[in-house]
């Protein structure tokens, strides 16, 4: 039985299939030899926070991946959601508030607006790929590059014309960066919790539901999914809406932890979404991907980015570094839609 065991995890394609979790595996214990500081609780405590974000906008990216889609839109709309949320959500004492007469609102009045905002956005972004047969890449450069000129000309706005928006009420601030059991050695940041709920909601959703088997089934061959009944157009729709009530929820938290937001908020958020749900097994082939794979990409990124500083490795070096994972997983992923086909 041993000697079966052994011969099963020598095996190349067993080596191939879970290459990108070695790789993680590698990648921290170099760092832990270069470093043994970086096994402070401190530090991985930071990864995850600094993951949990990243982690739902690339939750909302890995489902239009799934589906043979894409979306360059997702870092605009996040920093869309981010300008929204924090415009409204500024102290009341703040003397450079973008509403002066503003009362103070619920916070929960500020996400909805900002989600329904995004989600509207990337709705359209379904449309445009799903009914009018817009390729992706187009649908949603264009729509990037619309995303940007609203959100600039609502952030560039009299009195104070385009100044990073700040000042944020304190409620807002606890309520994004605060911590459980805080001061002690257990301390479990909220956006850590927030992560959490939407990654177990997503799971049940892909995993469990009609939904999600209607969404691989999609991605698989759309065609195919057609014959079956499955109405595409209604589900390549859904999965972007999706999306972007992730990528509203997503700016809203941006917005609290950073402590301002700008047009600027969140630029390139997409890039590294895509990367990490290609690093983390999304095929671009569509059809294949799981939620641990996608977490697993965005926290290898970040373990980089945190890790390579840690040890004071120079950024450009660092992109370097991700530029190399991100064509070895595509290499890895095209090898292995070659052995299925």
């Amino acid at each position: 039985m041993e000697k079966f065991k052994l011969k099963k995890y020598a095996n190349p394609q067993w080596l191939v299939d879970h290459a990108i979790y070695i790789v993680l595996l590698l990648l921290i214990l170099v760092i832990i030899i270069r470093e043994p500081n970086f096994l402070h609780i401190r530090n991985f405590r930071n990864i995850l926070s600094q993951s949990a974000i990243r982690m739902i906008i690339a939750l909302g990216v890995g489902g239009i991946l799934i589906i043979q889609g894409t979306d360059l839109s997702a870092g605009r709309q996040v920093g869309l959601a981010a300008v929204l949320t924090g415009s409204m959500l500024q102290a009341t004492s703040y003397a450079y508030r973008m509403y002066p007469n503003l009362q103070e609102l619920p916070i929960i009045v500020p996400v909805l607006i900002a989600i329904l905002a995004t989600s509207l956005l990337s709705g359209i972004n379904g449309v445009a790929v799903s009914v009018f047969k817009v390729p992706a890449f187009i649908a949603t450069l264009g729509m990037q590059i619309v995303v940007y000129g609203i959100t600039s000309i609502y952030f560039d706005r009299p009195p104070y014309g385009a100044q990073p928006i700040g000042g944020f009420d304190q409620k807002f601030t606890d309520f994004v960066v605060g911590k459980f059991f805080a001061g002690t050695n257990f301390e479990i940041p909220y956006l850590v919790v927030y992560a959490l709920v939407v990654i177990v909601f997503i799971y049940i959703l892909w995993n469990k539901t009609r939904f999600g088997k209607n969404m691989y089934a999609i991605g698989g061959n759309p065609e195919a999914a057609t014959v079956s009944g499955v109405n595409v157009r209604k589900y390549v729709i859904l999965v972007y809406i999706l999306a972007g009530i992730l990528y509203g929820f997503g700016g809203f938290l941006e917005a609290g932890r950073v402590g301002s937001a700008t047009n600027n908020t969140a630029n390139m958020y997409e890039l590294d979404a895509i990367a990490a749900c290609v690093v983390g097994g999304v095929s671009t082939s569509g059809g294949i991907g799981t939620v641990p794979g996608i977490l697993t990409g965005v926290l290898i990124f970040t373990v980089i980015n945190y890790g390579l500083t840690f040890m004071g490795v120079s950024t450009y070096l660092q992109y370097i570094i991700k530029g190399l994972i991100i064509i070895t997983a595509v290499a890895i992923d095209i090898r292995k839609y070659i052995r299925k086909n």
